[in-house]
């Protein structure tokens, strides 16, 4: 009998696709990638090894986790594997498969990296998992070339960019959508990827430079952004409101964060629709971006806060923030 010549690396970081309910109910990650494996049937043109990295709810992975992951999704990718999978957590899936795609541009890997999880347990009656995994498992060992290059996210039968792409149910098994046409999608990727100086370090495995996301609601002030940038934030993402809209007090704490050096991306907490600078008033988009700061028209806030540390990591100059997001 011959050998399967495609070889295809499995990443186990946890995630609800490991989990399993303990004496109290609660859910925590348990299961290896070798026990999901055994749950399917793998496809027999596959030579499938499966590498536990670590078994956490991705709610609380560290930057430093993501920038690993990425890390070793390149070195697999180096060492011969064919495609990598990544297995998940959903509620941060969409950040690390962000920082793990700009690595493995930055890299120049071909193989195919898929991420996926699941949205019920593992010793769940009617589990997603097992669907996804082989869903995954199917695009990562696809014909060289069938699948272009970068990572993508694989869920409840649908292949899915990274870029746009985003968590909006905690219990549908249709948990993430891409708000962008793959059209826009791909133009974001190329726009983020172009804007990335080549001092960037696609195989670092520390974490990325300090950024944080603000929340804006009605009645904000300055207190966050002024805390933030104490602590040491080189960079803020506003969650604005409606199209990327704030209050005066807000603009004024913009203005002069970006004065001391500190860049600030605006994104939206609006689920659909681009964020873009289009009210006055003292306080609207229009004035942010007047004080400096740099719309996303794609990215939610999320993943814009990994483009942008990334783009910190690199040196990147006002310039290339704006080029990255924008264009």
């Amino acid at each position: 009998m011959t050998r399967p010549d495609t070889r295809v690396v499995v990443l186990a970081t946890g995630g609800t696709i490991a989990a399993t309910r303990d004496a109290t109910g609660a859910l925590a990650p348990g299961r290896s990638a070798d026990d999901l494996l055994a749950g399917i049937t793998v496809p027999r043109r596959l030579d499938v090894t499966a590498h536990r990295l670590m078994a956490v709810d991705s709610a609380a992975m560290t930057p430093g986790d993501m920038a690993g992951i990425a890390a070793r999704t390149v070195a697999e990718a180096r060492a011969g594997a064919d495609g990598i999978v990544v297995l998940h957590g959903t509620d941060t899936m969409e950040e690390t498969a962000l920082v793990t795609d700009l690595a493995v541009a930055q890299a120049r890997i071909a193989a195919p990296v898929v991420f996926t999880g699941a949205q019920r347990g593992a010793d769940h009656p009617e589990p997603d998992g097992p669907g996804n995994l082989l869903l995954a498992l199917n695009i990562a060992g696809g014909a060289p070339g069938s699948a272009p290059p970068g990572a993508r996210i694989a869920f409840a039968g649908k292949t899915l960019p990274v870029w746009g792409t985003r968590k909006t149910s905690t219990t549908a098994l249709d948990g993430f959508e891409t708000w962008p046409d793959g059209r826009e999608a791909d133009a974001a990727r190329q726009r983020g990827l172009a804007a990335l100086p080549a001092t960037g370090r696609p195989d670092s495995a520390g974490p990325l430079p300090r950024v944080d996301t603000v929340a804006l609601y009605p009645g904000v002030d300055a207190t966050a952004i002024d805390a933030l940038c104490a602590a040491g934030a080189r960079g803020l993402v506003l969650e604005a409101v409606g199209a990327g809209n704030a209050n005066a007090a807000v603009v004024q704490a913009v203005r002069q964060s970006i004065a001391a050096g500190v860049a600030v991306v605006v994104s939206t907490r609006v689920p659909c629709g681009p964020a873009f600078a289009d009210y006055g008033g003292g306080g609207g988009g229009a004035d942010l971006a007047d004080a400096g700061a740099v719309f996303s028209p794609v990215l939610r806030s999320g993943q814009a806060r990994v483009l942008l540390a990334a783009l910190l990591d690199a040196g990147a100059r006002p310039g290339d923030v704006a080029q990255a997001f924008t264009g």
